[in-house]
């Protein structure tokens, strides 16, 4: 594999999909700098710290700051292409390789694939099917906005992700109160406030999944769609990923034609993109697109079912080089691959968990963590990415398999199992 000395890469934040980047980089032989808060929730990974050329430290929200910092180091350690660590920095990655002539997705297609508002409209313009929808910012818009989408419903933050309040009502009442949490919260994820922007959307009616897939030389390839596992409404926070999903072919194809023209529809050039979506009775609608590869390790699951690697694709594309060089294909680890994330509704602080050994030792899985250590706070309701408390990576023959592992890991671990025997 052909090292590539000569090129230079910075990343906003090595976070989630960022780690990945930096790692594929770094044994390609292409330096790597990252921009970072490295603070709180946004500390560069220690294993990462050492290899990497420079570690800017700059408040990577202020677009500003962070263009006055890039400018003076692109003057000592030119770049060659900039990348988000996460799906948060995909805006501020656009401003800074238009500002350094480098190859990138357009600022004004940041917009449509980051504000969920400019999202809907855009693909709602293409023809595409989406649900009704309107945006709100107070109180008092919140009984148009049900009109127009009737009820059940969603509310949404337009800018937030990991499903932070993210629920569905069936009543105006209810529909206030979400609003009303969602405006008033003083969560800070990422070092970025809760804001009172909000969409309300039409429910969207059956099984969801994500689609993950890249643009390179101007075409769109779908790798591979996944089965999302959610926790019980009225909240969608997810629990469990699976791919590739179990679906006909006759709906594989629907799903790849539709994902086809939501990616023209927000006018995504290059690089890696996640597309969540409902498969209704109608066919597949929209939940939200995002221009970087899935979180929740979807990447590394995508690399193990097919032998594609997103992070190296995607280097590829930024730095115009054949992704054969960057071994961005590979074979396949096993035809199934899945994450089970661990959570313990009803519980509030960690004291110790059983069963992990037993889960490792099951034939298929690859790695089971626990995040935490005693005396740490758990959060306690399946709402949104902080009830999950650590993962297990598994690897299987068929759809069924994985599920039945899936399931037995499940069975498996058990989190304050003194508190469940008591209950």
């Amino acid at each position: 594999m052909t090292k590539h000395s000569d090129r230079r890469i910075l990343v906003i934040e090595a976070l989630s999909g960022g780690v990945l980047l930096v790692e594929a980089a770094l044994d390609l032989g292409i330096g790597v700098v990252v921009a970072s808060a490295d603070t709180e929730d946004r500390v560069m990974p220690a294993h990462l710290r050492d290899r990497i050329d420079e570690l800017v430290t700059v408040e990577t929200n202020d677009l500003p700051a962070l263009l006055a910092a890039v400018r003076e180091l692109h003057e000592r350690l030119p770049l060659s292409a900039v990348f988000p660590g996460c799906d948060v920095y995909v805006p501020n990655a656009a401003h800074l390789a238009a500002e350094l002539g480098l190859t990138g997705l357009d600022v004004r297609t940041v917009e449509q694939v980051r504000d969920k508002t400019r999202m809907r409209e855009a693909v709602e313009a293409a023809g595409l099917r989406s649900p009704r929808f309107l945006e709100v910012s107070s109180d008092e818009h919140l009984p148009k906005a049900a009109e127009h989408t009737g009820f059940p419903c969603v509310v949404k933050p337009v800018d937030q992700s990991g499903s932070l309040h993210v629920s569905v009502v069936h009543d105006l009442e209810q529909l206030t109160a979400a609003y009303r949490r969602l405006s008033t919260d003083d969560f800070v994820d990422l070092g970025r406030p809760m804001i009172e922007r909000a969409l309300v959307e039409e429910y969207l009616d059956g099984p969801e999944y994500s689609v993950e897939g890249y643009v390179l030389d101007g075409t769109t390839t779908v790798v591979a769609v996944t089965e999302k596992l959610l926790a019980p409404e009225p909240y969608f926070a997810e629990i469990g990923h699976q791919l590739p999903a179990a679906l006909s072919a006759e709906a594989s194809a629907a799903i790849e034609e539709y994902v086809q023209g939501v990616v023209r529809a927000v006018n995504l050039t290059v690089g890696p993109f996640h597309c969540e979506l409902r498969l209704t009775a109608q066919g597949p609608a929209l939940v939200e697109i995002g221009a970087r590869m899935g979180g929740d390790r979807i990447a590394e699951l995508a690399q193990l079912a097919t032998g594609v690697s997103l992070p190296r694709v995607w280097l590829a594309g930024l730095l115009g080089l054949d992704p054969q060089e960057t071994g961005a294909f590979g074979e396949p680890v096993a035809a199934v691959a899945g994450i089970h994330f661990f959570t313990a509704p009803g519980e509030t602080r960690f004291d110790r968990a059983t069963g992990l050994d037993t889960a490792a030792a099951l034939p298929g899985v690859r790695e089971v963590r626990l995040d935490l250590a005693p005396g740490d706070p758990i959060h306690p309701h399946l709402d949104d990415f902080r009830c999950r408390l650590g993962q297990a990576v598994f690897t299987a023959d068929s759809p069924a398999a994985a599920t039945a592992l899936r399931g037995a890991v499940d069975a498996a671990v058990r989190i304050n199992p003194q508190a469940e025997e008591e209950r």
